[in-house]
């Protein structure tokens, strides 16, 4: 059986786009029981692309699977109220937020641990001074797109994955682990801020990069595929396939050498040159030079040659490929980590969609964990009330009636 290390849990979620719903996420595929609250009729995430062509947002189910989804009017007092007690619930595995929300005073830490002293409350942000940011404009503020893209240059290259709202996703889900096991022993609750800003300035800082630029006076150059430091770059095989090969170790440039056998050449070139090839410096600083010199190598050859070769002498490397091939390759032998999941449709006559997700990367004794079902827009509404705040059906009927929570199998107010 597959192991749930946080079954009991239970934690609040009010919160859109990547960040914190990547955090609920991974808590909740270790066995939380994660609720999401979002407005009747969806947040600003909820048709985000890419889209099925049904209409079903591939993203926001994905993201949000494994959760249990309530859909309840935030702007009515009575929608308040239900949600202020969801989040303020007794018990020792309850009061737990995480949230990106600004300008609700009735969420706000101060007002939530009136009613739960002990409440962990873990906000994502933009800036640290509540102001609003994405990922693409803090990668951008960074320094990274001006150091990423061909060496001739030009207009900034801005990365296609949102890295910095993974790694506060994963962040928060830290900060939540962290918090339990303080209240745990203490029984303080705790209000942590995380903003997307201060991860991504702590990163590149992190990784050596803002001293660099304080030591160099000017910005790292660009470099194209070369990997910065050492030795990394793509070859083109006879039959149009690209490989990455890279070679950080001094056992690494030792394979490569030795199966492309230019052993010789480089031992020339280290005398000529007055360098030597076993550090990571100087592959570097003739980077151009190497590659010239292994090109003709894997230009004489298609990749399956290449791949048999490169894998029979352990040769640090990897294929380029597109998605739709990552896909095929899928179809043909599973992933263990993918698996599909059907997508709640809008309207019944929309039919069955299917969804190529992951389960969480995590292998407990060796087994990867079940994906979670993707849900639909407030289809665990009546029952998140009944169980945790203890409504009767007419209770619930009555808030359906009058709008203040969703209907059970449309998602949208009574």
């Amino acid at each position: 059986m597959t192991r749930r290390p946080l079954a009991g849990l239970q934690v609040v979620e009010c919160a859109s786009f990547v960040a914190g719903p990547t955090g609920g996420m991974t808590l909740a595929q270790l066995g939380a029981d994660v609720i999401r609250v979002d407005p009747i009729g969806g947040g600003s995430d909820y048709q985000r692309w890419p889209v099925a062509p049904t209409g079903e947002s591939y993203y926001w189910t994905s993201l949000n699977k494994g959760k249990r989804s309530v859909a309840v009017d935030l702007r009515s007092g009575a929608g308040k109220e239900l949600v202020t007690a969801l989040i303020t619930a007794p018990g020792p595995d309850r009061g737990v937020l995480v949230d990106n929300v600004v300008g609700r005073r009735w969420m706000s830490y101060d007002a939530l641990t009136a009613r739960r002293p002990d409440l962990i409350h873990v906000r994502v942000q933009g800036y640290p001074d509540g102001r609003p940011a994405v990922d693409y404009t803090v990668n951008a503020e960074v320094g990274l797109p001006g150091i990423t893209g061909r060496e001739e240059g030009g207009a900034p290259v801005n990365h296609v994955l949102p890295a910095w709202d993974f790694i506060t996703g994963l962040t928060v889900s830290t900060a939540v682990l962290a918090a339990l096991r303080d209240r745990d022993r203490t029984g303080a609750g705790a209000f942590v801020e995380l903003a997307l800003a201060d991860v991504a300035l702590s990163g590149v800082a992190n990784l050596g990069w803002l001293s660099e630029a304080a030591a160099r006076g000017t910005e790292r150059p660009r470099h194209g595929n070369h990997v910065y430091g050492s030795f990394g770059v793509d070859f083109t095989c006879s039959d149009g396939n690209r490989v990455m090969v890279v070679a950080l170790t001094e056992g690494q440039w030792a394979a490569l050498c030795s199966v492309t056998k230019t052993g010789e050449v480089f031992a020339a070139l280290e005398t000529a040159l007055d360098a030597d090839l076993a550090h990571e410096a100087d592959r570097y600083r003739l980077r151009e030079t190497i590659a010239a010199v292994l090109r003709p190598w894997f230009a004489a050859r298609d990749y399956q040659q290449v791949s048999n070769e490169l894998d029979a002498a352990r040769v640090l490397w990897g294929r380029y490929r597109g998605m739709s091939d990552v896909v095929a390759a899928h179809a043909a032998d599973p992933i263990p980590l993918l698996t599909e999941v059907r997508l709640p449709a809008h309207e019944p006559s929309s039919g069955t969609v299917t969804a190529i997700t992951a389960r969480s990367p995590m292998r407990w004794d060796g087994e990867y964990g079940a994906p979670g079902e993707a849900p639909r827009l407030g289809q665990d509404t009546a029952p998140v009330l009944g169980e945790i705040l203890g409504l009767t059906d007419a209770e619930i009927g009555r808030l359906i009636d009058t709008g203040v929570i969703a209907s059970e199998t449309t998602g949208r107010a009574g």
